[in-house]
């Protein structure tokens, strides 16, 4: 440092200090860490696979949280301080223009004389008191808030706030998996290095407990057996026979036309389920009973987890006869369940979406959907998503309360009984719980746009489910012999979890560009489709920024923009082959010096025994 000037000594010491308040200031944010104790816990007795879910699970806790706070901020709070007369503001209410009559009617549910369990069954489907409040879409019939300097547009921020949550979900889903995505790249090695890798370090040293450490080593031993499993099966690939390839294929071919029947009558059975709810469930409900009534509300839901109970099963069994390597079993099994799991979410959707636009009657050609029975649609799809969001909660806590204790107990104090001893303890299987919470979070996703307020209630379930989960982990489940390594089930988690917001795009986009809005409820009456909204706001712009805007939305700047993406692709595919080749390149040489150095000592030996003689 002596030998430094004054001023570059100033800029070494204050860039230290820097560095030093950075990893201070790390450390003291990682003790504010969510559930930081009960995951380390958990870390500590059954290893970074499952503490992987858990983690998994906190980061889907704090996206809902924030996707709440972002819809809180745009839609809700310039309608509450307006509400309350917090701040000068007034509501701006503009008439619907060249609109029928006959499309603005919304009947309001009666007040009077209601039973007593009316209240139970609107708590667990969202209408009656619940339609009207400010969880769900209908609610928000305003057309803006005038503040004193400004006019706050609504219809934009209920829009931009839709735009914002899923880009925010992608960007930071993407951030997290880039991580998980590097290190499984590297990992790609030779199958060789990989028996080395287990033998060698293939222990987690996070694990303190005698049991989870024998269960640690069964793991490793599963996954040694698997490896030469998968071995046997490439020899066995390679020695097939012309007849035997024919016979394996063609197997294969046909169970996998049982694999899309099976899925074809699961979506067929939505389909039906949907259909006669949405007819029957605008019955008076003095007409049935309590059970009838709930049933017929909870059809859809409930169909919908019986084919996400009994699927996987189906696909368990079928897997075994297409003799894949074990490793492959596994994904394409989960791949599979991933499909139906989140394809029904879609099905669901898609035939509320064809009730809706089912015209049979002049008032639905009139204002475009149907509106005698759909008033407000974008409520009724907001109150399904409510309804499916619900249902999966109260399905996890049955299943925890009423099937894995009572199976517990009964494996503890009666164990020597035969059907126990096969039956035995409950696993906690990683795969199936990250999809039953990818499912539920493609449910928020969905229904974000249609009930505003649901990712706070993803937000308290998802806090639920980890205190079920790890009370159930802790008291009455034991691990999977199937384990992950903790970064494979991260980037896995965070990849299935991609495909859920992937297929959740696709009905948003469908319902704010195709279909007509209501008429009758919510921020859009004086637009034909949501999406309107955008070319009104880009009309008022200055007629400079307009032309910019309209020049790159146009075919001239799409297909260069698109061809000058594709040539960036190529170059990074290109560019990632090359350190591809430079890597294998480095593993050849270290090999080769490995055998130098034998050959070396091999020489020495030689010339020792030389110089003895």
């Amino acid at each position: 440092m002596k030998y430094l000037s004054e001023w570059d000594q100033w800029k070494r010491y204050s860039s230290k200090s820097w560095k030093r308040f950075i990893e201070k200031a790390r450390e003291m944010t990682t003790h504010l860490e969510l559930w930081r104790e009960d995951i380390r816990s958990i870390e500590g007795k059954f290893g970074t696979g499952i503490q992987s879910y858990f983690s998994f699970l906190r980061f889907l806790v704090l996206l809902n949280l924030v996707i709440f706070l972002i819809i809180f901020m745009l839609v809700l709070l310039p309608i509450l301080l307006t509400k309350y007369k917090i701040t000068n503001s007034s509501f701006v209410l503009n008439p619907s223009k060249a609109v029928d009559i006959q499309c603005t009617v919304y009947p309001i549910s009666s007040s009077g004389l209601i039973y007593f369990y009316s209240y139970i069954i609107d708590l667990l489907s969202g209408t009656g008191f619940l339609e009207e409040t400010c969880l769900f879409y209908g609610h928000y019939t305003i057309d803006g808030v005038e503040f004193q300097n400004f006019t706050y547009d609504l219809p934009l921020a209920y829009l931009l706030s839709t735009i914002a949550y899923l880009a925010l979900s992608l960007l930071w889903i993407v951030k997290r998996s880039v991580e998980g995505f590097k290190i499984n790249l590297i990992r790609s090695e030779e199958h060789f290095q990989s028996y080395c890798n287990k033998i060698f370090a293939g222990w987690d040293f996070c694990i303190t407990n005698r049991s989870m450490a024998d269960l640690k080593h069964s793991s490793l031993r599963y996954e040694l057996r698997a490896d030469l499993e998968e071995e046997r099966i490439r020899q066995k690939i390679a020695d097939r026979t012309s007849e035997e390839t024919i016979r394996i294929y063609s197997l294969r071919l046909f169970l996998n036309c049982i694999v899309l029947a099976v899925l074809a009558a699961c979506f067929y059975a939505i389909y039906r389920a949907t259909i006669f709810s949405q007819e029957h469930m605008k019955k008076e409900i003095d007409k049935m009973v309590f059970g009838e009534n709930l049933l017929i509300l909870y059809l859809p839901s409930i169909v919908i987890t019986l084919a996400n109970f009994i699927t996987p099963m189906i696909f368990a069994k079928i897997i075994h006869y297409e003799d894949y390597s074990p490793g492959f079993e596994i994904r394409l099994t989960i791949l599979r369940c991933v499909f139906m799991r989140l394809a029904t979410i879609c099905v669901l959707v898609f035939t509320l979406g064809s009730k809706i636009t089912s015209c049979d009657n002049y008032s639905c050609e009139l204002c475009g959907y149907n509106q005698k029975l759909y008033p407000c649609w974008e409520t009724q799809v907001g109150q399904e998503m409510y309804k499916l969001m619900i249902f999966d909660l109260i399905i996890i806590l049955a299943v925890t309360l009423f099937v894995d204790f009572p199976r517990k107990l009964l494996v503890t104090y009666c164990s020597s009984w035969k059907l126990m001893q096969c039956w035995g303890q409950q696993e906690f299987a990683i795969p199936d719980n990250v999809l039953g919470i990818v499912y539920g979070q493609t449910i928020c996703w969905i229904g974000a746009f249609f009930s505003p307020l649901l990712p706070a209630i993803a937000t308290l379930k998802f806090i639920i489910i980890f205190y079920v989960k790890e009370m159930s982990l802790i008291h009455t489940c034991r691990p999977s012999p199937r384990q992950f390594r903790a970064s494979n089930s991260n980037f896995f988690f965070l990849l299935v979890l991609l495909i859920g917001l992937c297929l959740a795009v696709i009905p948003l986009t469908i319902s704010m560009a195709h279909i007509p809005s209501s008429k009758a409820c919510g921020p859009f009456t004086n637009f034909n489709t949501t999406w309107e909204v955008v070319p009104k706001t880009v009309s008022t712009f200055p007629g400079s920024l307009q032309s910019v805007v309209h020049g790159i939305t146009s075919e001239a700047f799409a297909v260069p923009f698109f061809m000058i993406i594709c040539l960036i692709m190529f170059y990074f595919i290109a560019l990632a082959g090359a350190h591809k080749r430079v890597v294998d390149q480095l593993r050849e040489q270290l090999s080769l010096e490995s055998r130098d150095k034998r050959y070396l000592i091999q020489k020495l030996t030689e010339a020792q025994r030389e110089t003895r003689n």
